[in-house]
């Protein structure tokens, strides 16, 4: 069995693991990346669109806040979620942006 860090993207590594969820297959992983306005939002999609990233914006009535959520398929390591969360910070940085975490979709 894999060890993962003892940090929040670790444990949702090893719930993922104990889930069943094959590490050795690509995964779809959903980013979200939080921004201050609709506005901003948008420029922010099309950095991320043209970064390779498949995007939506939308808005969170219950948090109010504006929410770009971003897909991409990849393989599950903990370097990787790490990686692409960094860059993601990156590239929102500019319009005031930033990535407040990941997930996957199990059945």
């Amino acid at each position: 069995m894999t060890v993962f860090p003892n940090d929040a993207d670790g444990q949702v590594l090893k719930m993922l693991a104990k889930q069943g969820v094959d590490f050795k297959q690509p995964q779809p992983v959903e980013f979200v990346v939080v921004v201050p306005d609709k506005q901003r939002g948008e420029a922010v999609l099309d950095t991320l669109r043209s970064d390779g990233f498949t995007c939506e914006l939308e808005y969170d009535e219950e948090m109010e806040e504006w929410t770009c959520y971003c897909f991409k398929t990849m393989l599950l390591t903990y370097e990787e979620i790490m990686d692409m969360q960094k860059r993601l910070d990156d590239l929102s940085k500019p319009y005031d942006g930033y990535t407040e975490g990941w997930g996957l979709m199990v059945n």
